[in-house]
C-alpha cells in the first residue's frame, strides 16, 4: 500500500508540541505513524510553519451564512435572539435545493481556509417552501453531503428533529413549517441517510433540536430508535442558550433545561450540548460526568446577545469542550477561540483563563481541547495528530511577518490566535491526507463564493 509523508519541525501532537516529526498516512487518509526527532527523507514534503491538527467545527446551520450581517439593525425596542429568528425563519422559508447546495458550498470553502477540516451539520429545512415532502424526501439533506463532497470537506451530518413550538408540545408556527417531522418519519430518512453517509465517509447523528421543539414521548422514541440503528452515532441537542427558554422550562417542568434533560435522557459521551450558557454550578457539575461535550459557538453567542459560557465551573468539572460557527456571523476556527477566551477574561477579569496546569500557553491548550471535543462531537477520527486518525492538518506560514522568527511554535500559535488576521498565516489546510487549501487559497474559492453570492441574490429577491 502507496504512503504519503509530511515533515514538520515543530507540530502539535495531542501529548503538546514536538520537533522534527515525520507524519506519514495511507492510502484512505488515515495516519499511519507518527515520528518525533526524525530526520527528513529526501524528497519529503516539509511543512512551512507549524504542524497543527485540523479543527472541527462542532455547530452549523449552513443556510444561514446567505444573511450573514442582514440582521444587524434594531427592528425592535430590544432586539434579541427571538426578533432574530423571525428574521432567520424568512431565510428559511424562501431557500430552494440548488439555493442551499450552493450556499453550504460556498461555506465549506470559507471553512477549510479558516482552518476547519470537518463539520457538523445540524440540519433542519426539509421539507419545500409549503412544508410538503420532496418527492425524494432526503433532497435538502442529499445537497449538503454533495456540497461537503465537492469542497472536500469531512462532515457529520445531523438531521433535526423539530415538531414544536415551545415547551409543553405548542403547536408549530408557520415559520417552522419547513421543519417539521414526525418521529417515525425521522428514523425512516435516517436509514435512508446512513448508507449514503458511509459511502462518502460521512457520520450520520440526531438532532433533537430543543427541549421546546421536541416532546418528551417523541425524544425517548427518537432515541430509542437511533440507538437500535447505530448505539454509536452522535446526539446534538440546543440547550440552554437563552435565559427566556430557562424560565420557560422552569415553567413547564418545574427544571432547568440541562436538569430536565440529565434527568430524563441517557446523556453520555455520544452528546453535544450545543450553548449550554445558561446552567447552574450543580448542572454544570452533572453534565460534566457524563462525558458530553459542551458545543460553544462564541461569535454567534456574542452575536446574538445569548450570554457568556461559564467555562471555569465546567472545566473545573472535568467538562470537554469543542467550537463551531452557528449562525456563520464569522467563519473562522482560530477566531472562536479567541472570542471563547476573551469572553471568559471579560467575565472573570482575569488573562489567559483557558490555559491549563499542563499547557500554560492558552492557544495550545484551547487547540487541543477543541479538538478532541470537537472530534468527539463528530464522532468521527479526526481527534489530532495520531496514529488512526484522519490526516487532518493545518500548517501555519512561518514566514508571516506576525510569525517570523518567532522563538517556539507556541508563541507562532499564540501570535496567530491573538495577534494576527487569523487567517493570513494559514499556508495549507490538509482533509485525509489531501491538500484542500494552497497559500490560504481553495481551488474551488472563485467558483464557490461566487455560487453563494447568487444564491443569496435570489434569496433577497425573493424574500418578503
Amino acid at each position: 500500500m502507496n504512503e504519503q509523508s509530511l515533515f514538520a519541525e515543530h507540530a502539535l501532537l495531542p501529548s503538546g508540541w514536538a520537533c522534527d516529526v515525520l507524519l506519514s498516512w495511507n492510502n484512505q487518509g488515515v495516519i499511519t505513524a507518527v515520528k518525533a526527532q526524525a530526520v527528513c527523507p529526501e524528497a519529503t514534503p516539509r511543512a512551512a510553519g507549524p504542524l497543527l491538527p485540523g479543527m472541527p467545527n462542532l455547530h452549523s446551520h449552513a443556510f444561514q451564512r446567505a444573511f450573514g450581517g442582514l440582521t444587524e439593525y434594531r427592528g425592535a425596542a430590544q432586539d434579541s435572539f427571538w426578533s432574530w429568528r423571525s428574521l432567520m425563519y424568512r431565510f428559511a422559508a424562501a431557500i430552494t435545493p440548488e439555493q442551499l447546495e450552493a450556499i453550504a458550498t460556498g461555506l465549506y470553502v470559507e471553512m477549510l481556509e479558516a482552518g476547519y477540516t470537518s463539520v457538523c451539520e445540524f440540519h433542519y429545512v426539509h421539507h419545500d417552501h409549503d412544508g410538503r415532502p420532496y418527492a425524494d424526501d432526503a433532497a435538502l439533506s442529499m445537497c449538503l453531503l454533495r456540497a461537503a463532497a465537492r469542497a472536500g470537506m469531512g462532515l457529520t451530518l445531523l438531521p433535526v428533529l423539530y415538531q414544536t413550538s415551545g415547551f409543553g408540545a405548542a403547536p408549530p408556527s408557520e415559520g417552522q413549517r419547513r421543519f417539521i417531522r414526525s418521529t417515525d418519519n425521522m428514523l425512516a430518512l435516517l436509514q435512508k441517510l446512513k448508507p449514503l453517509c458511509e459511502a462518502q465517509g460521512a457520520r450520520l447523528g440526531l438532532a433533537p433540536h430543543s427541549l421546546r421543539a421536541v416532546p418528551p414521548d417523541s425524544l425517548r422514541e427518537a432515541l430509542a430508535g437511533l440507538h437500535a440503528m447505530d448505539a454509536t452515532a452522535p446526539l446534538h441537542i440546543h440547550i440552554a442558550e437563552q435565559t427566556a427558554e430557562v424560565d420557560a422550562c422552569l415553567a413547564w417542568s418545574g427544571q432547568r433545561p440541562v436538569q430536565w434533560l440529565l434527568d430524563h435522557a441517557p446523556v453520555d459521551a455520544r452528546w453535544c450540548l450545543v450553548h449550554a450558557t445558561h446552567m447552574s454550578a450543580e448542572e454544570s457539575a452533572r453534565a460534566a460526568r457524563t462525558g458530553a461535550v459542551a458545543g460553544l459557538c462564541p461569535s454567534t453567542e456574542a452575536n446574538l446577545g445569548d450570554g457568556i459560557f461559564d467555562a471555569p465551573t465546567w472545566l473545573q468539572a472535568g467538562g470537554r469542550w469543542g467550537v463551531g460557527s452557528d449562525s456563520h456571523a464569522c467563519v473562522n476556527a482560530a477566531e472562536e477561540l479567541m472570542q471563547l477566551e476573551y469572553s471568559q477574561r471579560l467575565a472573570t477579569r482575569q488573562r489567559n483563563v483557558l490555559a491549563s496546569v499542563a499547557q500554560p500557553s492558552v492557544a495550545t491548550s484551547m487547540t487541543l481541547s477543541a479538538v478532541a471535543g470537537g472530534a468527539q462531537a463528530s464522532a468521527r477520527s479526526v481527534a489530532g495528530l495520531a496514529v488512526g486518525q484522519q490526516a487532518d492538518m493545518v500548517v501555519l506560514d512561518a514566514q508571516h511577518p506576525l510569525l517570523r522568527d518567532l522563538p517556539t511554535p507556541d508563541a507562532m500559535l499564540s501570535a496567530h490566535v491573538f495577534a494576527s488576521h487569523r487567517q493570513s498565516t494559514l499556508q495549507q489546510v490538509w482533509v485525509a491526507g489531501r491538500v484542500q487549501v494552497q497559500s490560504g487559497r481553495h481551488v474551488l474559492h472563485d467558483t464557490a463564493l461566487n455560487g453563494l453570492v447568487t444564491a443569496r441574490q435570489q434569496l433577497l429577491k425573493n424574500t418578503p
